[in-house]
């Protein structure tokens, strides 16, 4: 993997999760509202244990967003403003836009 890259798949045979990764993927499927538990959580479930320390840094400061705004940029209800648009929330937002909502769950 390129450095700086975000995981785009997920990771295979990966060692037990640092006390970190496992407060972040907790955080990241208990938002608060299911759609970005569904949302978040599809994304980073599959590859915390992939992620960088900077990567893991980026997915922090996404989730201190409100939910109702990842939730309406990542549905497309609403464009991501200029000072939200980080790499991170891109790679989210295409993890999004490639299953289908009702798969997320799954």
């Amino acid at each position: 993997m390129e450095p700086n890259a975000i995981p785009t798949e997920p990771a295979s045979d990966a060692p037990p999760l640092d006390t970190r990764r496992r407060r972040i993927l907790f955080r990241a499927t208990h938002r608060g509202t299911h759609e970005t538990d569904l949302l978040i959580g599809g994304f980073v479930t599959p590859r915390i244990a992939g992620f960088t320390d900077a990567d893991l840094d980026a997915l922090e400061e996404l989730m201190e967003l409100p939910d109702v705004d990842l939730a309406d940029w990542l549905m497309g209800r609403r464009a991501i403003p200029p000072e939200c648009d980080t790499p991170m929330l891109r790679a989210v937002l295409a993890a999004a836009r490639a299953r289908p909502f009702d798969q997320m769950g799954r």
